[in-house]
């Protein structure tokens, strides 16, 4: 009896031991994918930016003028076509405004706005936007923007042309700087499927996603459709809301697998290594072959009683590098020393089959490589087909 019960808390500390590093690894299902349907949307429009310390547009060439006389005519001041042409002001920038609208916003709400210089000011810092309408891929407005312009920069230049910045002043934000005007219409109660659209395809966590799923929840059934996308069926025995069905869908713990990768960013050097690659058993020799240079410069200074050399005669070579400069003539000789050396470290190492990436970045580090050298070995054991991992080169 007594073995019994030890068996037993032995089988349950297994058990809950097995479940703690099942979700070790795991993430929720919001975290790495999206409801269909649900997501934001691009609102963009044109404006002016005013209040600039003459580091705006030049007006007098491009859209900039005919814009801001279009603005003064529709705050009721009437421009005629000389005073259009008198316009002259370098305080004011043309910009496009960038927003995202995100989803189930109300009307009355804030969003952060971009704006950016689409002329040739020079900053936007200081300036204020002046009321834009935002439109979406429908060209109906969604929003309305207006505020303070945040650069977050500065730049400066001086008489000669020199100049200096910082950051990008000629980009700003203004946060908070768009009411929400129109609302988009989302009807959840009505609808008896849904779909889960996975960031990064992959049929592994497309079914473990599915069977959770259908493990946690009653009145629904998720099936798989591809490796991107599972389609959640509500049942008619399903009771309840549609938002808390999202609310505890959203929130269960799938375990995710990624496909084995190797990423290079030739230009800086960056080498990203999954925790699935592989490679089989190769033998990686890696030797430098040094070969030095050196000139040294020798001054060759005779005795100062020599007699002086007569006119048009040169100095004379005595071998090995020496100069005989007679009559107290100095000379700068050059004597070059080429060395060639073969490095006698050990750089061979057999890196054994299957072994997991930090036994390969271990064995690697062994053999003393730089990055710009594991780039090459990388390649050189993928062509080999050792390495059991996609390559991508960035």
């Amino acid at each position: 009896m007594k073995t019994a019960r030890i068996f037993t808390y032995v089988a349950i500390s297994f058990a809950i031991g097995f479940i703690i590093a099942s979700h070790a690894y795991a993430a929720r299902i919001k975290d790495i994918s999206n409801i269909g349907g649900i997501r934001d949307n691009q609102l963009i429009g044109y404006g002016l930016v005013v209040g600039l310390a003459g580091t705006g547009d030049d007006i007098e060439n491009g859209f900039t003028k005919e814009t801001l006389a279009n603005m003064l005519s529709r705050q009721g001041l009437g421009m005629k076509e000389e005073s259009r042409n008198d316009l002259s002001s370098d305080n004011v920038a043309s910009v496009m405004i960038s927003a995202e609208l995100p989803p189930f916003s109300k009307v009355g709400s804030r969003i952060d706005v971009v704006v950016s210089s689409i002329g040739d000011a020079n900053s936007l810092r200081g300036g204020t936007l002046l009321m834009t309408p935002l439109r979406g891929a429908d060209g109906k407005v969604y929003a309305v923007a207006q505020g303070s312009v945040s650069t977050g920069g500065f730049s400066a230049g001086g008489g000669s042309g020199s100049s200096i910045s910082k950051n990008h002043p000629t980009v700003g934000r203004i946060t908070n700087g768009a009411f929400v005007e129109r609302e988009l219409e989302y009807n959840f109660e009505n609808r008896k499927s849904l779909s889960i659209n996975l960031y990064r395809p992959d049929f592994t966590t497309a079914t473990g996603m599915a069977t959770a799923i259908n493990g946690v929840m009653a009145g629904v059934e998720a099936k798989l459709v591809d490796s991107s996308t599972i389609a959640v069926n509500i049942k008619e025995s399903f009771k309840g809301s549609i938002v808390k069905l999202l609310s505890i869908i959203e929130n269960i713990n799938v375990l995710v697998d990624s496909p084995a990768v190797v990423v290079i960013d030739e230009k800086t050097g960056t080498i990203v290594m999954g925790e699935n690659v592989r490679i089989s058993t190769v033998a990686v020799a890696h030797g430098n072959l040094f070969i030095q240079i050196k000139d040294e410069k020798k001054v060759s200074q005779p005795s100062s009683f020599a007699p002086a050399p007569p006119a048009g005669s040169t100095p004379l070579d005595a071998g090995g590098g020496t100069v005989i400069a007679p009559g107290g003539q100095t000379v700068v000789t050059t004597e070059t020393t080429l060395g060639v050396k073969e490095d006698d470290k050990n750089r061979l190492v057999v890196v054994p089959k299957g072994v997991t990436i930090q036994d390969v970045v271990k064995a690697l580090n062994a053999i003393g490589v730089t990055p710009g050298d594991l780039i090459t070995i990388l390649q050189t054991i993928k062509s080999a087909g050792a390495l059991q991992a996609d390559l991508k080169i960035i």
